[in-house]
């Protein structure tokens, strides 16, 4: 909600945006959309905030912040359904009694579906218009099909909500998508039997697309993006939650003083104020992290001002320290990053202009040597299917949601989890994107 904050950070007159395509253009379309005024106060979230084990050899272990999403989290309904599995193998046949953590007290509920949904149900609420339904923007050909799904089925259920779901990709949306000139309402076109005036109004967006510059091919599709974004329909997220999950503005919320400001002024935020304990604690979280476009001055507070020369710190650091990084765009998904030894050479390639976009974080140093069985997708043979024992690596994911804007309560809720584990020797992470497998939690004292 500090649009200024966001204009200085991601914007394309001052921040990333100026040297980003995608994000300027997203930051551009924002900018001309509150100038005409915004007709939806409020925003919806649903987030996933993933994290890492950290045991460097000189620390006690601890845990870490990878990235915190704010569109189009995924895995969630798989997530649960893997945790399933595991109970139900566990019930069948007590993993034939290969270890006494396998009992059923340590193996944790994973409400995530249900969690999700009612997140959309509770904007759905919100925004209060009988017959009203829920618009999820999916993507030509989605493959994560499935996951999504689950929450389509779980808001249609009436014993719980009895919310009907519509799924359009952004092709679909410019020709179906219409806004209310009084109202401001969004309504797609349908046909006579699905509703008498052969339109249904949206309530809630929710975006399973848009994250990734391939979305937008043609102006056409920035065009519809805006034309959601203009609605009084409640966007999740809107385009500035959109933005706030960039990975800039992690970076940007690790320098001295900034975090304060968000988590210490209740009258400016309307958020409780934390104590300089908690916001010590929330720090610890952090790896440290910086953006390549940074002087010395931005990472260490005692020197007054960027001198001569400096603008380059952030690069030289990166390449001096390239073996514990890892270098990080402005883009959600797996394959995206640039790791290690890659990093000089890409130092080499990034004209200097585009360095705003990128920012570089030290590698979180996970535990050794825990070994796992990996079971990937393969061929039609069964050897390219069998399970491979590597040195393995977990990712944990928690979910919540919130809804929020100026001048009301907002509600929030953490909802449950995701575990990705990958071999050591991936970089990537990403699921659907074949860096890592599903995985489930086992609760050990």
């Amino acid at each position: 909600m500090d649009e200024e904050f966001l204009d200085r950070v991601m914007g394309a007159e001052k921040g990333v945006g100026k040297v980003d395509d995608f994000i300027g253009e997203l930051w551009r379309g924002w900018k001309r959309l509150r100038e005409n005024g915004l007709a939806q106060p409020l925003h919806l979230g649903l987030f996933r905030s993933d994290y890492l084990l950290h045991a460097p050899s000189d620390q006690p272990l601890s845990i870490k912040q990878v990235e915190f999403n704010t569109i189009s989290v995924s895995f969630g309904a798989l997530s649960q359904r893997v945790s399933e599995l595991h109970r139900f193998l566990l019930a069948s046949t007590g993993y034939c009694n290969s270890s006494p953590y396998l009992k059923r007290e340590n193996f944790p509920e994973n409400d995530t579906i249900a969690g999700l949904a009612n997140g959309l149900a509770v904007a759905h609420k919100a925004y209060n218009v009988s017959g009203s339904r829920v618009l999820f923007v999916v993507q030509p050909g989605e493959r994560n099909v499935f996951d999504q799904r689950a929450l389509q089925y779980e808001l249609l259920e009436k014993k719980r909500h009895g919310i009907h779901v519509i799924r359009q990709t952004f092709d679909e949306l410019a020709t179906s998508a219409s806004i209310n000139s009084d109202s401001s309402a969004l309504r797609i076109s349908c046909s006579e039997d699905v509703h008498p005036s052969k339109q249904i109004e949206i309530s809630t967006v929710y975006f399973r697309a848009g994250y990734m510059p391939y979305d937008y091919p043609t102006p056409s599709h920035y065009i519809t993006r805006f034309k959601l974004e203009q609605s009084k329909a409640i966007k999740c997220p809107s385009i500035a939650l959109q933005l706030a999950g960039g990975k800039k503005v992690q970076e940007v919320l690790t320098q001295p003083g900034v975090l304060e400001q968000f988590l210490a002024d209740k009258k400016k935020y309307g958020v409780n104020v934390f104590s300089p304990e908690e916001i010590a604690e929330l720090r610890d979280s952090f790896m440290g992290m910086w953006g390549l476009d940074v002087g010395e001055d931005m990472l260490n507070p005692d020197i007054a001002a960027v001198q001569a020369g400096q603008e380059e710190f952030g690069v030289r650091k990166a390449r001096s320290e390239a073996l514990s990084l890892v270098l990080k765009p402005q883009r959600e998904g797996g394959g995206n990053n640039v790791y290690k030894e890659s990093i000089p050479a890409f130092l080499d390639t990034l004209p200097p202009q585009e360095r705003q976009a990128w920012i570089a974080m030290q590698l979180i140093k996970s535990p050794e040597n825990t070994g796992n069985y990996l079971i990937r997708a393969g061929g039609l043979d069964l050897k390219s299917q069998m399970p491979v024992k590597a040195d393995v690596i977990s990712e944990l994911g928690i979910f919540g949601w919130a809804l929020f804007g100026q001048s009301v309560d907002t509600q929030e809720e953490e909802v449950g989890w995701l575990m990705r584990t990958k071999g050591r020797d991936s970089n990537e992470g990403g699921v659907a994107t074949g860096f890592s497998v599903l995985d489930s939690l086992v609760l050990v004292d």
